[in-house]
């Protein structure tokens, strides 16, 4: 007999096939975006770590003919037929990796930046959570360096004692943070979303200082 995790597991999957997604995963993005409101149609979309490519679906789904969807992953992603939506190959971890995602936007800066970022797991939660925690401090980093104000990210975190220093950072650059666990993530999974709108620009960070 299976398990309510197993069927759970398995309606997601079966879901995906349905539906034409790549991944199960695509509904984790569906519904963050139901309930935030973080893509809207013309919007800049830039997705790490994207390979297959299910969020990059649900992104094009969302901007439309307008917007623009770049996916970036150390994999290779099968291309889409759509114009408006272009993969690179490359890792986010690499030096200077912001100005070859600039390079390939079309306004030279995005709306949006959504992260679903894991690294290949252990089995031994310590270094899973730094070596995820890493990724999403790189991912962090590129959003603050490629994101036009007012901009919005999405940020998958490996719960555990060290999401309160991301959290901590993406605070201090948006003005709308919060958490959220889509209920397309397994139970058992550790992992959750931080959610952030309204990107501080610097200028404006300046200024509140001075006060």
């Amino acid at each position: 007999m299976k398990s309510k995790h197993n069927n759970r597991r398995d309606y997601y999957y079966w879901r995906a096939k349905k539906e034409g997604y790549r991944s199960r995963a695509a509904y984790k993005l569906i519904q963050i975006i139901e309930k935030f409101k973080v893509i809207g149609r013309g919007d800049v979309v830039v997705d790490l770590g994207a390979a297959p490519g299910g969020w990059i679906q649900v992104a094009r789904e969302k901007v439309g003919e307008e917007g623009y969807v770049l996916g970036v992953d150390i994999e290779t992603i099968k291309r889409f037929p759509w114009r408006n939506v272009k993969t690179i190959r490359a890792d986010v971890t690499r030096e200077n990796i912001e100005k070859i995602i600039v390079e390939n936007l079309p306004k030279r800066e995005a709306d949006v930046v959504i992260s679903d970022l894991s690294p290949k797991v252990t089995g031994v939660w310590e270094l899973d959570h730094a070596r995820q925690i890493h990724l999403t401090q790189k991912a962090l980093e590129i959003s603050l360096k490629i994101l036009k104000s007012n901009g919005r990210l999405i940020l998958k975190v490996f719960q555990g004692s060290m999401i309160n220093d991301v959290l901590k950072r993406v605070k201090e650059n948006f003005r709308y943070v919060r958490l959220f666990k889509p209920q397309a993530s397994r139970k058992k999974s550790a992992e959750i979303y931080i959610i952030a709108k309204g990107r501080i620009g610097q200028r404006h960070r300046e200024l509140s200082e001075e006060r």
